[in-house]
């Protein structure tokens, strides 16, 4: 009896392996606990879409409060049914990407100082990253719950060389799935366009769209040129925003406002009724039933 059973033990591995590994571009999600003793906020199933919603009103300011009924979710232009919601001030997982090409030698200071700041306002149970990059990136600091250990490690780097904008895009996006938290992002401060990737903007766009992460880009507007256009489509795809200041001076408040917006989101989360893992794209839209007498809100989610 002991070998029929192995055999079917063995049998039954073969034919569950591969739908365990079965990934679709819808970005599935297994939330378990995180590492320390607390539960989790948000636990999901494997096929749950999760998906971050921003909403603001008329004068930018973040709209609090909504519940469940007030949101519509359509996958392909199909209403889900909602199986999921959360509006807490949960923890998150950031990865800084911090431009060290020469170009960045007369922002550096600026750039320094408001990674501070940002990172003095987060919680303790937050977790950061750094990727540094000017023609090659690499990982400056793994994730860490210490701020303190990503701000003396920005002290010490100093500008010089060319601009992997991407290759360093393409690295934050596989580091921050490591990321123990359901909120993920990361901030991208640059001041130039790609001039030195080996990866193109075509290939990071595609991982992108396989990532359920939100790219937050604040780059300089005179410097920017072309890569603008660029940076706007990339940051669209993930429901996140970038920002192209006159100068680098005023970097604190975008700062606090990408800080500001990642505490103030909603986590919606539905079973698709598509049940195909056939890996597509497929288009997302979030909608809104406000309550009467709300202005117009504007709602930011990713598009697929």
């Amino acid at each position: 009896f002991g070998k029929q059973f192995d055999i079917i033990v063995n049998g039954m591995k073969r034919l569950f392996l591969p739908c365990l590994l079965t990934v679709f571009l819808s970005t599935t999600w297994l939330i378990a606990g995180e590492k320390n003793d607390a539960p989790p906020r948000f636990r999901v199933d494997v096929d749950t879409v999760v998906v971050r919603v921003t909403v603001t009103d008329p004068l930018n300011r973040y709209v609090v409060g909504l519940d469940r009924d007030h949101f519509r979710v359509f996958e392909n232009k199909l209403e889900q049914t909602l199986t999921h919601f959360s509006n807490d001030k949960s923890p998150i997982s950031v990865g800084i990407i911090m431009d060290l090409s020469g170009s960045m030698g007369d922002n550096i200071l600026s750039a320094r100082s408001s990674v501070i700041r940002f990172l003095e306002q987060g919680d303790t149970e937050d977790e950061y990253f750094l990727v540094t990059f000017n023609e090659r990136s690499a990982l400056a600091r793994d994730f860490t719950n210490r701020s303190e250990n990503i701000s003396n490690e920005i002290s010490i780097k100093n500008p010089k060389g060319r601009t992997a904008l991407y290759d360093a895009m393409y690295l934050g996006l596989e580091k921050i799935r490591e990321g123990r938290h359901q909120k993920k992002a990361l901030i991208v401060i640059t001041d130039g366009e790609d001039n030195s990737s080996r990866y193109t903007f075509s290939e990071l766009k595609d991982y992108v769209k396989e990532s359920d992460v939100q790219i937050y880009v604040i780059g300089e507007r005179g410097d920017m040129g072309y890569g603008r256009g660029i940076i706007s489509e990339i940051v669209r795809l993930t429901g996140a925003r970038a920002f192209f200041p006159n100068n680098f001076k005023q970097l604190d408040y975008f700062c606090d406002l990408i800080h500001s917006e990642l505490r103030n989101q909603y986590l919606v989360g539905y079973t698709p009724t598509n049940s195909r893992s056939d890996g597509s794209w497929r288009k997302l839209s979030v909608r809104l039933d406000p309550p009467e007498g709300m202005p117009k809100l504007k709602v930011r989610a990713k598009q697929g």
